[in-house]
């Protein structure tokens, strides 16, 4: 009795998943199969009509409804709805059955908490990276709320600058705006990354204009022109022109207009977009005009500089001193091991300065998750003789997860003494973001969660 209750349920979904067209031919063909009704024309037409005749699991299902009369919801029943919305809806439902679909249902799976209650089969979802959009896709035709959510969780986690506009222009495209809101995140956080990523030059015309059109991408514009000229290159072939500059600006449009060109530092513009080929000669001399003349001409292109972020900086010490002999540096490792709880990208970090007056620093910053090198920049860095913080960055901002400890580490070289924290704090809340603090095992020149260096951490969310 089990089994064939469990095949009725196969069947049935089989049949609530097949396309209308394949649904309504077999009623046809199985209608012609039951008005014949000579026995010498018994075989030709079931000969001729085998290819017309309904998947078999159709046959089970009309078979077994006539019989017993029984839906689904018989074999696996489920307690009374509280409310008449849920009973209306199932009505709904079972009319559709009953009429072949022929009535549009409301979206009754999306009211349902669990897999039983929805009438469909499910093993474990197990996504990967090249089949999540297509399941995606799959989840939001067929309304499988519970996979789809599955789906875009497994996209919000494998996020990254490589991915972030095309996941951008996906996102749109199945209207899932918490997701939309993720991408933009990095790609605000990593503009230069994500423009110089192959993925950028995938998107459709649309999302390269919004993403051009960003006023917090932080990128400087240079690489927004040339990501641009990446992008019309990549459409030529798309749309199988020869790789000309007439082409590629004709690709482009009116977006070449949305790139903020008369913001480029002087020698950006001079020896990058001036000599491109892509601008006219007048255009030229109007922004070279720009630059330099008291009077400056009318320009099509956008001339106010985008804002960009933002950094936020996060202090964990509550004071800092300096003695003598202290704090001294000779090539040995400050670190710090830190944790969020939120997604943040660090841009680098605030560092103590010299106690004994002004005096330059060679440092060489670096960030780690379980060993392995994420990020690190080497750099100088002038201090005043005060004890406020000087900022050092990376070349790129790079992306923290939630809920796993980073290690942050710099070896100084210089000469004089420096400032150092004291009174560290294990937690310091930013903003909306909670950083937690613990000593690291790779810090070999004194500095820990209760004092030393590395006092902030300097990042974008």
């Amino acid at each position: 009795m089990v089994d064939d209750k469990e095949k009725n349920m196969k069947c049935l979904t089989f049949f609530l998943m097949l396309p209308e067209t394949v649904k309504n031919r077999s009623k046809k063909s199985s209608k012609k199969a039951n008005t014949s009704s000579t026995s010498s024309s018994s075989s030709s037409s079931s000969s001729s009509s085998s290819s017309k005749l309904p998947p078999v699991c159709y046959e089970i299902i009309t078979l077994k409804t006539k019989k017993k009369k029984k839906m689904a919801a018989d074999i696996f029943p489920r307690k009374k709805p509280a409310n008449s919305s849920s009973s209306t809806v199932q009505q709904y439902h079972q009319q559709n059955l009953s009429n072949n679909n022929l009535i549009p249902a409301p979206n009754w799976q999306g009211l349902y908490p669990t897999i039983r209650e929805r009438y469909i089969y499910c093993d474990e979802i197990d996504l990967a990276a090249d089949t999540v959009l297509a399941t995606l896709y799959a989840a939001k035709k067929y309304i499988v709320p519970h996979l789809a959510r599955a789906c875009v969780n497994f996209l919000e986690t494998s996020l990254s600058a490589k991915n972030a506009c095309v996941l951008l222009s996906q996102s749109c495209l199945f209207e899932e705006p918490d997701l939309t809101q993720r991408c933009w995140e990095v790609i605000d956080a990593q503009a230069e990354l994500a423009l110089k990523s192959e993925g950028f030059c995938d998107i459709d015309f649309q999302t390269l204009e919004s993403i051009l059109r960003r006023e917090t991408l932080n990128a400087k514009e240079i690489v927004v022109f040339e990501a641009a000229l990446n992008w019309a290159e990549v459409e030529c072939q798309r749309q199988d022109l020869a790789l000309s500059i007439e082409n590629k600006r004709k690709v482009l449009g009116k977006a070449l207009y949305l790139i903020r060109i008369p913001t480029m530092a002087l020698d950006d513009f001079a020896n990058g977009a001036a000599q491109s080929g892509v601008l006219t000669l007048n255009e030229t001399n109007d922004i070279f005009l720009w630059y330099t003349a008291a009077k400056k001409p009318e320009l099509q292109f956008v001339s106010k500089a985008r804002k960009g972020l933002v950094p936020q900086r996060c202090h964990r010490f509550q004071s800092c001193a300096y003695r003598s002999n202290q704090w001294r540096y000779r090539g040995r490792c400050d670190s710090i091991q830190f944790a969020v709880d939120k997604r943040v990208f660090i841009a680098g970090f605030g560092l103590y300065g010299s106690s004994c007056g002004s005096a330059e620093y060679s440092a060489k910053i670096e960030l780690k998750r379980q060993g392995v090198v994420l990020g690190q920049n080497l750099s100088k860095y002038f201090s005043d003789g005060s004890s406020s913080t000087f900022p050092v960055w990376f070349e790129y901002p790079v992306q923290i997860e939630p809920d796993t400890f980073y290690t942050a580490s710099v070896i100084l070289d210089g000469n004089e003494l420096s400032y150092f924290g004291q009174e560290g704090m294990t937690e310091v809340q930013c903003g909306k973001v909670t950083v937690q603090f613990q000593c690291s095992s790779d810090s070999t020149n004194g500095t820990g969660v209760q004092g030393g260096q590395i006092p902030e951490l300097i990042f974008y969310a």
